[in-house]
């Protein structure tokens, strides 16, 4: 159990809580939320013991390991797997023990430490971290490389995978979904699920704190308010209670008519059935949302173009990629053919790496295309946001000065209320950008591409950093913008909320997605499941088909007959390798057997039986992963060759 009892802490000259009261049980997973600087952060330093209460007491039930993730990673020399497997503290403690205990020939401690390291579940930890690596984007090829190898974004995901890879009964993670795409979310996301300890989770996600968590705890003007049920429920609470306040309610009203005069206009537009669907149930639920969000200091709209063309902008037979300095080229994306429209609204879909940001740049004009043309329209206008458009802010000026040298004839009235709808309100107009948070930043960045009036908005992660009453307000200004909008985004309310249709970038194509964000988990879990190389097949087969004149016939039966030849051995590799993992599987369940006797580990007569039983043990664990893996690769030729047979 964690309990704050009349909690008060006040950090300088900020108080941020006063006479907090808040009990969460053991196995909860609560979503901390509030606004940035409310002190979520801070509540963390408290359960770690870095932060004392000036009142109250924090109280914890005895004896719990609290697993929480560093926000700063060195950049080590050190393989990302190893630096994973480090989190566990006493596991290597263990295995140095043992290093130290065989080098001194000392068999007993040895056959105890063995024992330790079985009791940790110390042999399966390799195969353990590789897994949490993998989920989190990496490929096999990158276990083995030093950390100091991979970027800031990427060093956090190893960061992330170590701190799930401590042994914990209560987990801390503050915005474990920054550095995260699409693909790595969805899978932390049913990690969690499956977590079985206590769960601490403060992020700006709402669908990840809806899939996640079973409560909310809510920063409410200095004190903590708990609410049972994920985000969604915790809203829906909220704006009742504020609708009982008669100052709130009038805001309300006026941001849910404000909502249902867009979702009335977009009703009688819609032209793509299944997005739009969707999109306008999205739009309905808004009103409601809205409401929970009334006294948000934020509300802004994004105003178009005056002008704009017919078609935006083309891309014609482009090869997408980078060159480097010598002139070599890496392609990502080839042959791509697309021609933006006004009032497209497209989410850009696929896994890490596979082009996504390549493509926006590529938009841009900032990267040049390897091959093809770029066409811009006459009137076109682009609002472009990306990360590391943060890193070229004027950290020596203001957001003032920073809309004021875009348009040196804006009346300073204008700019000053312009920049209030992104929280830049009275003195904090003229704030300097240096002592900015990446929040603070981001919502700069963002109110520089909206002051330009674009006709076409490309959004790279547009909500990394932003908290969620920005997010919401950004939300509702990208789905009331009546220019084009193209988005990469981990944000799946966001991506519900504005877009209309999805591209998918993978295998160097990008093409139209006919589905939702469900049917691409549904497409994403296919493909990791090992979908991709028969897909890969049967595309092949399909071009082949198509290309083949009449004559070619026959030469294509004898290739199906050859291939059904080298069907025949690739079965029987396969079968030697069940039934090798059938015997492996039942040897390994008698040793297992034998290390249940508590009489092993305790009889001195029996030191060395245990030091074998327990290094057969991990010979054979060793022998069936290597089984496993030789029947999958099997299985999977198999499938692959099954498939272009039924396609010939």
């Amino acid at each position: 159990m964690i309990a704050l009892r009349q909690v008060s802490l006040q950090r300088g000259t900020q108080a941020l809580l006063e006479g907090a009261d808040l009990t969460l049980h053991a196995g909860h997973k609560a979503g901390i939320v509030g606004p940035n600087g409310a002190g979520k952060s801070s509540l963390f330093k408290l359960l770690l013991g870095e932060l004392a209460p000036d009142r109250g007491a924090v109280e914890m039930s005895g004896g719990q390991r609290i697993a929480h993730m560093a926000q700063e990673v060195e950049a080590l020399d050190r393989a990302i797997i190893d630096y994973v497997l480090d989190g566990d503290h006493e596991l290597r403690e263990t295995e140095a023990a043992l290093t130290a205990a065989r080098e001194s020939d000392h068999a007993h401690r040895e056959a105890e430490l063995h024992g330790a390291i079985e009791a940790l579940d110390g042999y399966s930890a390799p195969a353990r971290a590789a897994q949490l690596l993998v989920g989190l984007g990496f490929t096999q090829q990158d276990l083995v490389r030093p950390l100091s190898d991979f970027s800031g974004g990427w060093r956090m995901r190893v960061n992330l995978a170590r701190t799930l890879f401590m042994p914990s009964d209560v987990l801390l993670l503050d915005e474990p979904t920054n550095h995260l795409d699409l693909d790595a979310l969805l899978w932390l996301e049913q990690w969690l699920m499956r977590y079985p300890g206590t769960l601490l989770l403060i992020s700006h996600d709402r669908d990840f704190l809806d899939a996640v968590c079973d409560h909310i705890v809510h920063f409410d003007r200095q004190t903590l308010v708990i609410y049972r049920g994920n985000y969604s429920t915790f809203e829906r609470t909220r704006a009742e209670k504020l609708a009982l306040q008669q100052a709130e309610a009038v805001k309300q009203q006026a941001r849910r008519e404000e909502i249902e005069r867009f979702v009335a206009r977009f009703r009688y537009q819609a032209n793509k059935a299944r997005q739009a669907q969707s999109r306008l149930k999205m739009l309905e639920r808004m009103g409601d949302i809205a409401m929970a969000h009334a006294d948000s200091p934020f509300h802004f709209s994004i105003p178009a173009a005056d002008k704009t063309s017919h078609p935006l902008l083309v891309l014609d037979e482009a090869r997408l990629g980078y060159r480097d300095a010598a002139g070599n080229e890496t392609a990502q994306l080839d042959n791509v053919k697309l021609t933006l429209l006004p009032g497209q609204r497209i989410g850009l879909l696929g896994p890490n790496g596979a082009g996504k940001s390549t493509l926006i740049k590529s938009l841009t004009g900032e990267l040049a295309l390897l091959a093809g043309k770029r066409v811009p329209g006459e009137h076109l206008a682009i609002g472009y946001f990306a990360q590391h458009q943060l890193e070229g802010l004027d950290l020596a000026s203001t957001p003032f000065m920073h809309v004021q040298r875009l348009s040196p004839n804006a009346a300073d009235l204008d700019i000053r209320k312009f920049l209030g709808g992104f929280g830049f309100q009275g003195d904090d107009a003229f704030g300097q950008v240096g002592r900015f948070s990446g929040g603070e930043k981001a919502r700069l960045a963002l109110a520089l591409v909206a002051w330009q009036k674009p006709n076409l908005l490309l959004l790279d992660e547009p909500t990394n950093h932003l908290d969620l009453e920005m997010r919401e307000a950004l939300t509702e200004a990208l789905a009331a913008f009546e220019g084009t909008v193209i988005i990469v985004s981990h944000d799946r309310h966001l991506l519900r909320a504005t877009v209309d249709e999805f591209w998918r970038i993978a295998d160097h194509r990008v093409e139209p997605f006919d589905g939702d964000l469900e049917d691409y988990r549904a497409w994403l879990k296919a493909r990791l499941e090992g979908e991709r190389r028969e897909a890969r097949v049967e595309k092949g087969e399909r071009q082949a088909d198509s290309a083949a004149p009449k004559e070619d016939r026959k030469a294509n039966r004898r290739a199906a007959a050859e291939l059904r030849e080298k069907l025949r051995p690739l079965k029987k590799s396969r079968d030697r390798a069940e039934q090798a993992m059938e015997k492996v599987q039942a040897e390994l369940a008698k040793v297992e057997e034998a290390l249940g006797d508590a009489e092993l580990y305790t009889d001195a007569g029996r030191k060395e039986e245990l030091t074998a039983t327990l290094a057969r043990q991990g010979e054979l664990k060793s022998r069936l992963d290597s089984l496993e893996a030789e029947w999958l690769a099997a299985e999977e030729e198999l499938e692959a060759m099954e498939a272009e047979l039924g396609g010939g």
